[in-house]
């Protein structure tokens, strides 16, 4: 019996063993040939985009857990953020009122729409997301040219944007004027 289960697993360990190489193999097919196309005018197909939309949220949900918020956003951070957020992100996530960029709508993938998208990222997810960008989405990482406590202000900021109407948003990120850019 025992020989029999050796056998098995051995031909188990084998069939992993064939795939991987097979998956390595399809792998380099793929980036020798060109033959994926990796033009920024056609989307990716509907697995490639859940397999890095998956991989993404992952990733940053296991290197945000790490990280601790402040217990509660204070409104002139909520204000500071507004300013900085519409000097560095309205024009590819939009605002209230306020549409992308142009140049911003030729993007794969498409940068989310933060008014519908936010409610779904926690505050330490958002400040890791500004802080450390996200490869090849064009969403770059701010940490090396803002202070923490700058991105903990976009945190604020975009944690209250769900709901935000356009005249509120409007009226946001107008008073401190200490974004430089």
């Amino acid at each position: 019996m025992e020989n029999s289960r050796g056998s098995f697993t051995k031909g188990i360990a084998a069939g992993v063993v064939l795939a991987a190489l097979l998956a390595l193999l399809l792998m380099l097919f793929v980036a020798y040939t060109g033959s994926y196309n990796i033009a920024a005018s056609q989307d990716h197909s509907p697995f490639v985009r859940w397999l890095f939309s998956t991989t993404m949220s992952h990733s940053v949900a296991a290197r945000a857990d790490e990280l601790e918020p402040p217990e509660a956003f204070s409104e002139a951070q909520v204000e500071a953020g507004a300013e900085h957020y519409k000097a560095m992100c309205e024009h590819c996530h939009a605002g209230p009122g306020v549409k992308r960029a142009e140049w911003a709508q030729g993007m794969l993938p498409q940068p989310p729409h933060l008014i519908d998208e936010a409610a779904h990222w926690q505050p330490n997810e958002v400040f890791w997301l500004v802080k450390h960008g996200v490869r090849m989405s064009g969403m770059p990482a701010f940490g090396e040219t803002h202070e923490d406590a700058e991105l903990w202000d976009i945190a604020a900021f975009v944690e209250r944007l769900p709901g935000m109407t356009s005249s509120e948003y409007a009226a946001l990120g107008q008073q401190t004027g200490t974004h430089k850019h």
